[in-house]
């Protein structure tokens, strides 16, 4: 086949991972005129995880869709909120090693949200999301973009506190605070205070009276020091995915 050239258009939203050059309306793009429009995005740096609706000649198209001579190619970005790839069942997570900080805060807001550390490569993080039915939540646009993914989300934001914002608009979830682990991702239960009194500082022993045991590591856990400043990141979100399905609501 013979190099074909088009115009194409993307989204303001997905400027960030696109050249200069491309983030004009209607750039001029050459093609091979064999890969597909889904290759050729890709191609110019935008993972397909981030894309949603495509257009060609203003008409709905699939990612492998081959743009031809002159086609004039717009691209979406994801809709949201995007609902999980199962209806009716809450998502689940995979982060790599740069997101730490975000699962822990996930795992507080009860959201099963599996995390690897130390680092086991993008291969096997690709393999685990395929297995385990995980979304993969990463700022590598390589990660993003490897076929065996179960399904996959860009994490924009460089800031705990702004990617957490980021996952809840996107995925809308439901959130079930105090439940999971923020060490392993194991599901707490409560437990009495005789079964755990030889794991706590004699400090802790006389002043609380409430404990929950992770059932997976076995880690202990009380409403300590730091109870006041993680229910501020618990009422935070609780309020963001409100507003959030009220927003998704009023727009259906």
């Amino acid at each position: 086949m013979e190099p074909v050239e088009i115009q194409i258009g993307f989204d303001p939203r997905l400027h960030l991972f696109l050249s200069a050059a491309h983030r004009t309306a209607g750039a001029r793009v050459r093609c091979d005129g064999v890969s597909s429009l889904g290759h050729v995005v890709e191609s110019l740096g935008v993972p397909l995880t981030e894309v949603g609706a495509l257009r060609a000649g203003g008409r709905p198209v699939a990612v492998a869709h081959v743009p031809r001579a002159g086609e004039r190619i717009e691209v979406d970005a994801v809709r949201l909120p995007q609902r999980p790839p199962h209806a009716g069942v809450p998502p689940r997570f995979l982060l790599d090693i740069h997101l730490g900080t975000l699962a822990r805060r996930m795992r507080l807001l009860g959201l099963d949200a599996a995390y690897e550390n130390p680092d086991i490569g993008d291969g096997a993080l690709a393999a685990k999301s395929a297995a385990e039915q995980r979304i993969m939540l990463s700022r590598d646009r390589g990660l993003l973009r490897r076929r065996e993914l179960f399904a996959g989300a860009f994490v924009y934001s460089h800031r705990p506190g702004e990617q957490l914002d980021e996952v809840l608009d996107r995925f809308v979830p439901p959130l079930a605070p105090w439940t999971r682990c923020t060490a392993c991702n194991g599901e707490l239960r409560q437990v009495g205070k005789e079964s755990v009194r030889g794991r706590l500082p004699s400090g802790t022993q006389r002043t609380y009276e409430t404990f929950a045991e992770c059932s997976a590591c076995g880690h202990t856990y009380w409403r300590g020091a730091h109870a006041q400043r993680l229910e501020a990141i618990v009422q935070h979100a609780m309020r963001h995915v409100k507003n959030a399905e009220s927003a998704a609501n009023a727009a259906a």
